[in-house]
């Protein structure tokens, strides 16, 4: 369908992807991923016409459809429903031509026309358009409302509603679940499970990418390779290939290391110079490799906190809401010290209202907020990044945070989010979506804040951001309340669940899996909810019940595992010690006779320790598979 040879994808002056060779068949389901900048939008940009390749050649098939989220912004004084309809151009077409067959008395084309429309069911389209809408959280007297009506973020949803509505053989979506919220996020997932055209959709989500995508096309170090599997997979095999890559180095560089030794030893005695001279060129045909890293410069945690009050916030019959509108009600809930609570709900039921509510930046309209006295509350929303003043520096922002501390520290600490010594001195002004996200985080962590309030923290975050601030969180001892639409996220960092519902906000017994059959059944039958819960509840019997057979397996495995870590420690020295001794037999000049003995005597021992070390070990963990 569309076939990419030896492309280079550039922007201006840099280089962006070099040697691109990739082809997209019928049907195919691709994941693009990469740190942010590598050219994954420039390439979604060269596959659509806007961008021409720098080198290499694109060929298309002829009648391949190709659907996009526009940049452009739909008509503002047009309803929402109306302009998700205007995407399907050839719909529109059709209709205007029905229309003019009509007034002109023309019963020949009138009859082809409505023949062509029922071919695209066209009269279907009314209510696919709505379904769409729907499904992203619109209401349906939403859909009626003006495009102008709406924030940056819903119009965001419209686009994507419009890319949804067009037939396409393949369809391009560039970061889908930023603006969407966890509920639209599963709808997405399964509308496109059943999409069957081909698609390549660039994407942070590592949950929204395993349940979507058989193929993964990584662009690293301006290099695209192509993976059979979905992101799990791709991680599997990239922690493979890095080991390797790591392995090969260390061995290289041994070699290296030997051959400069010969040469500098012996390239200044007659009788060896020709061979110092061929070791001398063999090192200068060597291909240096790169010795295997990680792409992510992010190392940051969070400080421990400099005080642990219990509870930190407590709310008693709170509510909170707009214009003296109420959007949640009679609240009453207590935020422990160490608690990790995730937030879930349907778009617009008021989760957002509460995170302000607990961060107290909305005034209740009835009820009580109590604060513990040595409170710090740390509160990430996306508006805040709104709030950064363009015109100043990173540095500058920070410094205004903490302004006893030294410019240097302040650069070090910057330099853990990736900001180096060009870019921290940089108008934020200039920043991206993920720079300005990355530093309300470092702005947000250098408070120490014994309460963190999250309210989508990762839109705009690669992969190697989320999985940094996923570790963070883990280690974090402070409290922590969490709105996200990244499963994995939820997932690794929280252990209890609120349901923010009809007004209200009550535990949710029940975990994401839950989550999700909950809300297909709010769809079916709104408000219908006590079998479910009683499912969500049977459910959580069960899971404890398997988490006390794992405890069980998991107290006799410690011993096994305490011994490998043991034997694997050994073998470390034993073969570093191994290798000491191969470089004294290798040496040119050998020792006498006697040390010859000795160190080959010492060479054999090693070789027996550390045969009996690896059959133990094979052993032990033969012992550790019998308990998982």
């Amino acid at each position: 369908m569309i076939q990419l040879e030896d492309v280079t994808v550039a922007r201006g002056a840099a280089t962006l992807i070099e040697g691109i060779d990739l082809r997209i068949s019928p049907g195919q389901h691709i994941g693009l991923i990469g740190a942010n900048g590598s050219g994954k939008s420039s390439l979604l940009s060269l596959l659509i016409g806007e961008l021409a390749p720098e080198r290499g050649e694109l060929r298309r098939r002829p009648d391949c459809r190709i659907a996009h989220v526009g940049q452009e912004s739909p008509a503002l004084d047009r309803p929402a429903l109306e302009v998700v309809l205007d995407a399907d151009r050839e719909l529109r077409a059709i209709e205007a031509e029905i229309e003019s067959a009509q007034l002109a008395g023309d019963g020949e084309r009138l009859a082809h026309a409505h023949a062509r429309f029922q071919e695209i069911e066209g009269y279907g389209a009314r209510a696919r358009a709505s379904a769409l809408l729907s499904g992203l959280g619109f209401s349906p007297e939403r859909m009626d409302r003006p495009v102008a009506e709406f924030s940056g973020g819903w119009r965001a949803r419209i686009k994507l509603a419009r890319a949804l509505m067009c037939r396409s053989d393949l369809l391009l979506l560039d970061e889908p679940t930023n603006h969407l919220d966890l509920d639209a996020v599963l709808w997405l997932e399964g509308w496109l499970k059943a999409y069957r055209g081909a698609l390549l959709v660039v994407s942070h989500d590592r949950d929204f990418l395993d349940n979507m995508v058989g193929w993964i096309a990584a662009v690293s170090e301006r290099t695209l390779h192509l993976y059979r599997g979905n992101y799990a997979d791709y991680e599997e095999r990239w922690a493979a290939e890095l080991a390797t890559r790591q392995a090969m180095f260390e061995r290289q560089g041994r070699e290296i290391a030997h051959l400069e030794r010969f040469v500098r030893r012996f390239r200044a005695k007659a009788t060896k110079a020709r061979q110092a001279q061929s070791r001398l060129k063999a090192l200068e045909r060597m291909e240096r490799l790169a010795p295997a890293h990680v792409d992510s410069p992010f190392t940051f945690r969070f400080p421990e906190p400099a005080a642990s009050p219990d509870p930190l916030v407590t709310l008693e019959e709170a509510a909170g809401g707009y214009d003296g509108q109420v959007v949640l009600g009679a609240v009453t809930l207590a935020i422990r010290a160490h608690a990790r609570i995730g937030i879930l709900g349907r778009n617009g039921t008021g989760k957002s209202t509460l995170i302000r509510i607990l961060a107290g930046e909305l005034p209740l309209l009835s009820g009580e907020r109590v604060a513990a006295r040595r409170l710090a509350v740390g509160y990430f929303a996306q508006h805040q990044l709104d709030q950064l003043r363009p015109d100043e520096s990173a540095l500058q922002h920070l410094a205004r945070t903490d302004p006893r501390a030294s410019e240097q520290e302040l650069r070090d600490y910057l330099g853990s989010f990736a900001f180096g010594a060009a870019r921290a001195c940089a108008p934020v002004g200039r920043f991206s979506g993920g720079e300005k996200s990355r530093l309300v985080l470092a702005i947000l962590i250098r408070g120490r804040p014994n309460l963190l309030l999250l309210d989508e923290p990762t839109n705009h975050l690669d992969l190697e951001v989320r999985h940094a601030l996923t570790l963070a969180l883990q280690e974090y001892e402070g409290a922590v309340v969490l709105v996200s639409h990244d499963r994995h996220l939820l997932r690794t960092t929280t252990e209890d669940f609120l349901l923010v519902a009809g007004g209200r906000a009550r535990a949710f017994e029940g975990d994401l899996d839950d989550y999700r059959l909950w809300l297909e059944g709010e769809r079916e039958d709104p408000g219908g909810n006590a079998e479910r819960a009683s499912v969500a509840a049977s459910r959580r019997d069960r899971r404890r019940e398997e988490a006390c057979e794992r405890a069980r397996r998991s107290l006799a495995r410690a011993p096994i595992a305490r011994e490998i870590a043991t034997i694997e420690a050994s073998l470390f020295e034993l073969e570093q010690e191994k290798q000491a001794v191969e470089m004294q037999l290798s040496e040119p000049a050998q020792p006498n006779g006697s040390d010859w003995g000795a160190i080959s005597q010492r060479h054999a021992d090693l070789s027996r320790r550390m045969r009996e070390h690896e059959e133990r070990w094979l052993d032990l963990h033969e012992e550790m598979e019998k308990l998982r």
